[in-house]
């Protein structure tokens, strides 16, 4: 076993020995010189040569790499020397094209467009000879270096005057747009053409090209018609609406038949680019019909022209919009709704793919996000007032399609949705929570483009105006925000992370400022203290700043700076305290001077004496900002201290680096006031004082909204307190109310115990009686008189006649009367019992006295006839 594994070893080791020799064989000598001393030598120019001969010497003699120096080097010739350059140069440029490979081809074409486009000035000579150069090499064989001498005469025709062109182009294009020449020949033709007809008169056009237009239109190469078809536009442009009407029309609706489907579509797109040239007539006869068929043909046959016809429907359904009935807007909307389901089907309202062969499913998610990409174009087609019951369903559809590009495409129109609907904008809140919570960050960072302008507008219209129709949205709104963050900050791609941290930065202005203080702000500096991508962390300070900008509420504002005291500027971990001097730079320019110096300059002071030397290092560079936040005289203690801190590093700092950044920066501190014009000063002393204003109104807005909201709760407790007054004097009025249906009841029986009394009296009136009998009597008949109304406490010492008893009643009545709430509807109950009562009482008292004086006659006349008898 132990030999095995000797023999094993000895085997590895001979191995690796191999593996080394072999290494050694397979190096090769360097040369230590890239050129041999013929190949130098053929390389060498006589530098006695001036440039026009030096250049005629290396095209006649030299190799390729020098040639092709010289070619990039022409445009800089012609403007030294154009003559001598045109006379012995340029034709020997003509020479070497003849044999030369496609990089000097291509050299050659941008050298001679360079020359053309410049402002140099160029004979008829000059002129003619660079185009015969380049009209010479269009026929080349290799189809890169003849398209790029085709671009080079393209973009020269608009720099060439009009003879110069008929005299050098239009002559030669007549024989190779015939059909004896070769396609390329003939396409290059269809190109010119149109390209030429935007230089000359309708006349011109109509005259000398509109011939060749209609020849290569009826070419037998599809793939010429095709070319020509889309140089109709050019053509109708250039010979103006009547001639369009009368000549290119035509021909555009037998290309739009032809058998091709380029040609078909190529015809299709001249169209609708040409529909503003056509009148209502040509358009509900001509054009409706014909792109109705190619619609319906592409729809059922040709799903490769269904991409270019998805594209365009924007654009087309918007052209004719104002010459289709309604039966035909409704149909094109309903092939709209077609194209975006093109390839779905719907199941229990989700959006799922059909099997398809790859192929043909690529092409529908491709028609499916050229419809999304056209969907605010079919919203003004269809009227942003009928979006919820026409188009919801089917942006819905959109947003929740299975193809990430078809989504992302939704997302990147999203706002321009939000903008069209207007005060309809909570239709789409949904849609808009779905694609911040897509998982797809492709789809995120498409929506992150306008997400500002995005979410201000769906949080300040909703269901209703005012503030309470942009909190109903908040719950749905914060929670997705803060996961898509969440999301962005799991994954690798950091710039979507610290886009959306820049993007966040508008929070203050769509959500209030507790759900940013409680679901937001604590995020941010967990970002700045953890997360390890220097951008992000410097953006979520930004972000952080500006939620402290617009935060409100004192409490909250110092709380937070106090945090940001606590974890970065006395934080553990040098990266933090580096990340608050990154947090003091961006507070620079969003706080005003006065706020920074209060809150955070002597703070970053305090790192003068940091440990770390990056740190110290950092602070020096920043030392020429602190500087300019310090106003004076206001802040002569600031500057003293300042200057003490530069003092300390002078004195104190062994880090060499250090050391030259505070020397650099003495000097900058030196000149701050000294080389700074006037008017930057003024200016930024305004824009200082504008922040100012900015803040004293932030605590002025705070300081109202406290009082309101003191005075609202003070309002409410008093509500509640006379709700519940209110409440005690209902019960009180119906106790009232009993108590004077008992006094009824007592005046009632009071009538019977009077009537009781008046019998006895009259059957009394035959005996003898005292005259204290009958005072007594009256007394007790006052008190039972005063016991049957209410409120008269002190009626037995009122006098008993009549005279007396009104002012009782009218003090009895209106003491009841005030001490009744004004608005009890037992009111006038109250008053009319009491008022009868009354009344009733002296005319019974009244009889009762009438009666008692009768008696008394009686009793006295009696008595006398008894004594006149003694």
């Amino acid at each position: 076993m132990f030999i095995s594994k000797m023999t094993l070893s000895q085997s590895g080791v001979f191995g690796q020995i191999d593996d080394l020799q072999d290494l050694t064989f397979i190096e090769r000598p360097i040369r230590r010189s890239l050129k041999t001393a013929e190949e130098i030598e053929k390389l060498t120019v006589d530098e006695d040569l001036n440039d026009i001969e030096r250049a005629v010497y290396l095209l006649s003699s030299g190799q390729d790499v020098q040639r092709a120096s010289v070619i990039v080097n022409l445009p800089n010739l012609v403007r030294q020397n154009p003559a001598e350059t045109f006379r012995r140069v340029v034709p020997k440029v003509r020479e070497v094209l003849h044999v030369a490979g496609a990089d000097m081809q291509l050299a050659a074409a941008g050298s001679f467009l360079t020359i053309l486009q410049d402002d140099i000035v160029l004979i008829q000579t000059h002129t003619h000879s660079i185009l015969q150069i380049v009209l010479l090499n269009l026929d080349h064989r290799d189809t890169v270096v003849s398209s790029a001498w085709l671009e080079t005469l393209l973009s020269a025709i608009d720099a060439l005057p009009k003879e110069t062109i008929r005299q050098e182009i239009l002559s030669p294009l007549v024989s190779k747009a015939q059909l004896s020449q070769s396609v390329p020949a003939r396409l290059a033709s269809c190109r010119i053409l149109g390209k030429v007809a935007a230089k000359f008169e309708s006349s011109v056009v109509k005259k000398d090209l509109l011939p060749l237009v209609r020849s290569l239109c009826q070419d037998v190469e599809y793939e010429v018609r095709s070319c020509m078809c889309r140089q109709l536009e050019n053509i109708a442009r250039g010979i103006g609406p009547e001639h369009t009407k009368a000549v290119v029309l035509p021909e555009l609706v037998e290309l739009a038949r032809d058998e091709g489907s380029t040609v078909r579509l190529a015809a299709f797109d001249t169209i609708i680019n040409l529909l503003e040239m056509f009148d209502n007539d040509d358009r509900t006869r001509v054009i409706f019909p014909l792109v109705k068929t190619f619609c319906e043909k592409c729809f059922k046959a040709d799903e490769a022209v269904l991409a270019s016809l998805s594209f365009q429907y924007g654009k087309l359904c918007h052209g004719l919009s104002a010459s289709f009935t309604d039966e035909q807007h409704l149909w094109f909307l309903e092939f709209y709704k077609k194209l975006c389901c093109l390839g779905l089907q719907h199941e229990n309202g989700h959006c799922e793919s059909q099997p398809y062969p790859l192929e043909l499913e690529n092409k529908y998610a491709l028609v499916r996000r050229n419809c999304a990409y056209n969907f605010p174009a079919m919203m003004l087609f269809a009227d942003p007032n009928h979006f919820l019951s026409e188009l919801y369903r089917t942006f819905s559809s959109l947003c929740h399609d299975p193809e990430i590009s078809v989504r992302r495409t939704a997302a990147e129109g999203f706002h321009e949705v939000v903008k069209l609907l207007g005060p309809n904008v909570h239709y789409v809140h949904k849609e808009l929570i779905t694609l911040l919570q897509d998982d797809s960050l492709e789809v995120l960072d498409a929506l992150l483009n306008h997400l500002q302008e995005t979410l201000e507008l769906a949080t300040s219209r909703g269901e209703g105006a005012g503030p309470e129709s942009k909190q109903v949205n908040v719950p749905d709104l914060v929670p997705a925000l803060a996961g898509a963050e969440q999301k962005a900050a799991s994954s690798l791609r950091w710039r979507v992370h610290e886009k959306l941290l820049q993007r966040y930065s508008c929070l203050p202005r769509v959500i209030s400022g507790d759900h940013i203080y409680f679901r937001f702000l604590q995020r941010m500096f967990s970002i700045i203290t953890t997360n390890n991508v220097l951008p992000v962390q410097r953006e979520a300070a930004r972000t952080l700043c500006v939620f402290l900008r617009y935060n409100r509420k004192q409490e909250q504002r110092q709380e937070i700076i106090s945090k940001i005291m606590q974890e970065l500027a006395q934080g553990r971990s040098y990266w933090n305290r580096l990340r608050f001097l990154d947090l003091c730079d961006i507070a620079i320019d969003l706080f005003s001077k006065s706020y920074f110096c209060k809150h955070f300059l002597l703070q970053a002071l305090e790192l003068i004496t940091d440990p770390v030397a990056n740190v110290r290092y950092k602070l020096c560079y920043m030392l020429p900002r602190l500087r300019s936040t310090i106003r004076l005289p206001a802040d002569k203690h600031l500057l003293q201290q300042l200057e003490f801190c530069v003092r300390k590093l002078l004195c104190r700092e062994k880090d060499k680096d250090v050391v030259a950044t505070v020397r650099k920066t003495v000097l900058e501190l030196d000149k701050m006031d000294i080389t700074e014009p006037y008017h930057k000063r003024h200016e930024r002393d305004l824009l200082d004082q504008k922040k100012e204003k900015e803040e004293t109104l932030l605590l002025e807005m705070e300081l109202l909204e406290r009082q309101q909201s003191e005075a609202k709760l003070t309002g409410e407790k008093h509500s509640e307190k006379k709700r519940r007054d209110s409440k005690a004097g209902l019960s009180g009025t119906k106790g009232m109310s009993g108590s004077t249906s008992g006094a009824t009841l007592s005046t009632s029986a009071g009538k019977e115990m009077r009537r009781a009394k008046l019998a006895r009296s009259r059957s009394l009136s035959s005996h003898p009686s005292t005259p204290k009998m009958s005072n007594s009597d009256k007394t007790l008949k006052v008190k039972e008189s005063g016991g049957s109304c209410p409120g008269s406490g002190k009626s037995s010492i009122i006098p008993i006649n009549d005279e007396a008893l009104r002012p009782h009643h009218f003090v009895a009545s209106s003491s009841t009367s005030l001490s009744q709430t004004p608005s009890t509807s037992s009111m006038p109950v109250l008053i009319r019992s009491n008022t009868s009562s009354s009344v009733e009482h002296r005319s019974n008292s009244s009889k009762d006295t009438q009666s008692r004086k009768l008696s008394i006659q009686r009793k006295s006349n009696s008595f006398g006839m008894q004594s006149g008898r003694e």
